[in-house]
């Protein structure tokens, strides 16, 4: 099989080996696709709860219940706030 890559594929492929985590370009590729995957499996075990999530999420939306860009990245903020102090604690 021939792969043709694009330049920012090579180049993460080389960042990837000079990081001293992979010996060559064979092993980056290896594994990313356990990453890739892992995902797909993760994503197929969860699409029932996912397709849930977007369904009450348009309801809420139709609704009304939404927050501003703004009101979300301030809560996204002080989300990742409380999620950091538990990892500290």
């Amino acid at each position: 099989m021939t792969i043709t890559l694009r330049p920012e594929h090579e180049k993460a492929i080389a960042q990837a080996i000079q990081s001293g985590a992979y010996q060559n370009p064979d092993e980056v590729i290896g594994r990313a696709l356990e990453v890739l995957r892992a995902e797909d499996e993760w994503l197929y075990g969860h699409k029932d709860e996912i397709a849930e999530k977007i369904e009450r999420a348009f309801g809420q939306f139709e609704r009304g219940e939404f927050l501003s860009s703004t009101e979300s990245q301030t809560d996204m903020a002080k989300r990742k706030a409380e999620w950091l102090r538990e990892q500290k604690g």
